[in-house]
């Protein structure tokens, strides 16, 4: 018995060896990337580390095209657009999982259709609508999309995560006079706190990293995004990848900054947010 479990720990040792190793690959050929002068970006076989490396990847990518705009662009989005996400899908999800009112898993089964629909699909009728709420050229149109494609399933898994605090506690605060918003505010939020981690999580890295929305809404250079700005590096007849690798390396600062703020609820939130199987 302890022989087949010291095995069997020893396989998922490997296997998670072999899935680090799968992972960090692609990663450190960005990192060896970003600090190679273009003429060695496609060497072969490629250096574990460039032999001279430089930092004028880094200096051209800061300093062209304005990059340091496209980050606040960015950032402002991807703030705005969380803190509304958390805000409206957690006020539903409490609606959905505490409250009672007529047709709520109709109109709960309906808003999950919202997770079936490819963002793609959505281009078109999101133009649309942006241009009739003048909204074209404007990051409150990118935030506002964002928004509404988050809250489905942050939501969901809210929805969870809210189930699951006692009902004493819910029962005790009606008895002392409390009414729903004290409920929520003071009861329900603060111990949903790995919950609400995983929605940040998510929230921002949809927003922060998307690409597809932002590049057809936004035309205006002062209006781009941080992924545009990158894509920008990549033209017709060149693409200066090691500048690409190293505006790369510069926009995974605030998702690195974010993980380390919410890490230890992260894995808390993922066992408590409603997802089976």
């Amino acid at each position: 018995m302890k022989r087949s479990k010291s095995l069997f720990k020893f396989v998922t040792y490997i296997c998670l060896t072999i899935g680090i190793v799968i992972v960090a690959i692609p990663l450190w050929y960005m990192i060896s990337t970003a600090f190679k002068p273009q003429t060695m970006v496609f060497e072969l076989p490629p250096a574990i580390w460039p032999n001279p490396s430089t930092l004028l990847n880094f200096t051209k990518a800061l300093t062209t095209d304005h990059f340091g705009l496209y980050f606040w662009n960015s950032l402002k989005v991807a703030i705005t657009a969380t803190s509304l996400t958390v805000l409206v899908s957690s006020m539903m999800a409490f609606a959905f999982a505490r409250l009672n009112f007529k047709f709520k898993e109709p109109l709960f089964y309906i808003m999950l259709l919202g997770m079936m629909v490819p963002p793609v699909m959505l281009i078109i009728p999101q133009f649309v609508v942006s241009h009739w709420l003048n909204l074209y050229n404007n990051l409150w149109g990118l935030i506002l999309v964002y928004v509404t494609m988050n809250i489905s399933m942050q939501t969901f898994l809210l929805r969870g995560v809210f189930e699951n605090v006692p009902r004493d506690l819910e029962e005790a605060a009606m008895i002392d006079g409390g009414s729903p918003w004290t409920i929520f505010i003071k009861i329900i939020l603060p111990l949903s706190g790995p919950g609400l981690a995983v929605v940040v999580i998510n929230s921002f890295l949809y927003s922060w990293e998307e690409y597809s929305w932002a590049n057809v809404n936004i035309g205006d250079t002062m209006n781009r995004t941080l992924p545009i700005g990158i894509a920008l590096f990549q033209t017709e007849h060149l693409t200066e990848w090691g500048q690409v690798f190293a505006a790369s390396l510069v926009a995974l600062i605030p998702v690195v900054i974010i993980f380390i703020v919410f890490q230890r609820y992260f894995v808390q939130g993922i066992s408590t947010t409603g997802i089976k199987g």
